[in-house]
């Protein structure tokens, strides 16, 4: 397991101004993903209700699920009291959460399935 220490370096060299957000499960409060968002994917968001990011890598507008089916409809948007990242209360819809397939090929419910050793 190798750790991407240098994401946000990455991030900041984009110049592109983003937020973390948290993405948590309304019903179970399990983590579900870690994002990032700018004004515009926020701004989307609100507006579909569906969790909308910015994709740090491919530097575009990012709906979780759009290709999948994989989507999560948005149920709450919290700040934090800093004023510098959100967390997104949702409501998973598909298979899945994560992009990658356990060993039977069924998306993973949480992109926080291994454990650091």
């Amino acid at each position: 397991m190798k750790l991407d220490f240098d994401k946000l370096k990455s991030i900041v060299a984009s110049g592109e101004s983003v937020i973390p957000v948290v993405v948590q499960d309304a019903d179970t409060k399990a983590v579900l993903i870690l994002a990032y968002t700018n004004q515009v994917a926020l701004e989307e968001s609100l507006r579909t209700g569906y969790a909308t990011f910015w994709s740090t890598s491919r530097n575009e507008l990012w709906e979780k699920g759009k290709t999948s089916g994989n989507r999560l409809a948005l149920v709450s948007v919290r700040i934090n009291c800093e004023d510098n990242s959100l967390l997104y209360l949702v409501k998973p819809l598909g298979e899945g959460v994560c992009h990658t397939k356990d060993e039977s090929g069924t998306y993973r419910p949480t992109c926080f399935y291994r454990e650091y050793s």
